[in-house]
């Protein structure tokens, strides 16, 4: 522990919807605590799994006051009961313990609405997590992940990465981190079409389009080429997700136009196009397999699975085993 360490706000508000910039909060809210104990725990709930007496026990003061980094998570589904619980909790909070409550900022009920505004009230820090859904916002994402990892990038290149890759931030994230390491820090519009031609078989977007079109063999081995590549396991799930969400999205929609569907989808036009080539041979059966799968593969590779990479495997094939014209 260095003498400089500073300790994190006894209460963290991660608002939004956006996963990568959750995980990002969480993980560096828990390496505050760490830097002051590097003993502390990471606990994570959901809100509808805890009752009031349970949180009372995750928060209570430590007999060996180890630090603690309690993590409410879809707190827009908390009870009037647990709410009130924490609102108590707040008033004597324990020393060594760091409660961080993730809200999409909405809520059905009156509890799950106004909880935002009870912990502001409550002094909490805030990290806004929003989606980004305008060209801008992730334009603006690209920039300062490139700037993040030490690097620099012009115009050009934010357009190609954004163009090679799309609109998952996690894969742009890494793709912005590579970039730098690859190019010594400077970033260009040719940097981005050379890294993306030696990798076009290898992305999670990649193994996610083989095993939604029913090719296991081939998407098993984009799977395995990714592993040995490196490919974070959580980029891999996330964009085999993505695939399924959006092919029952565009199942659901019909066979309109892109260009007018992609307001009310919120997707960009050539998504749909995509997307719409991808629905045949999917049936309703199949895609709601495939959503339980790729939730199941959501917990596993974020520490559920004792082996997340055999967890990928079983998704993959399950996916490609579920389009009806297998």
């Amino acid at each position: 522990m260095t003498a400089q360490a500073t300790a994190p706000a006894p209460l963290l508000l991660v608002l939004g919807e956006e996963e990568l910039l959750i995980e990002r909060a969480v993980r560096e809210t828990l390496a505050a605590a760490r830097a002051l104990d590097a003993t502390a725990e990471l606990t994570r709930v959901r809100v509808s799994d805890l009752t009031a007496p349970e949180l009372a026990e995750l928060v209570s003061p430590s007999l060996f006051s180890e630090g603690r980094v309690i993590v409410l998570e879809s707190a827009q589904d908390i009870s009037q009961e647990l709410a009130d619980a924490v609102a108590a909790y707040l008033k004597d909070p324990a020393d060594g313990v760091v409660l961080v409550v993730v809200h999409t900022g909405g809520g059905r009920s009156k509890a799950g609405k106004s909880l935002p505004a009870a912990l502001k009230k409550a002094g909490a820090e805030i990290t806004e997590c929003p989606k980004l859904t305008k060209l801008a916002e992730r334009e603006q994402f690209v920039r300062h992940e490139v700037r993040r990892a030490g690097g620099k990038i012009d115009p050009g290149g934010v357009a190609a990465l954004i163009d090679a890759v799309g609109s998952d931030l996690r894969e742009l994230s890494s793709a912005a981190s590579q970039l730098v390491a690859d190019t010594g820090g400077t970033v260009d519009a040719d940097a981005v079409r050379r890294y993306h031609r030696g990798r076009a078989d290898v992305t999670g977007f990649a193994v996610a389009e083989k095993a939604v079109s029913g090719d296991r063999s081939a998407a098993l081995e984009s799977l395995r080429w990714a592993m040995q590549l490196g490919v974070p396991h959580v980029l891999v799930a996330d964009a085999l997700a993505d695939a399924v969400r959006t092919i029952a999205r565009v199942s659901g929609a019909g066979r309109g136009n892109p260009n007018q569907l992609a307001g009310e989808l919120g997707m960009p036009p050539w998504k749909i196009r995509k997307a719409q080539g991808q629905v045949r041979g999917w049936n309703q059966d199949g895609l709601a397999a495939a959503m339980r799968v790729v939730a199941r593969l959501n917990a596993e590779v974020k520490g559920v699975a004792a082996d997340p990479g055999y967890a990928l495997e079983r998704a993959v094939l399950e996916v490609a085993a579920a389009k009806g014209d297998r």
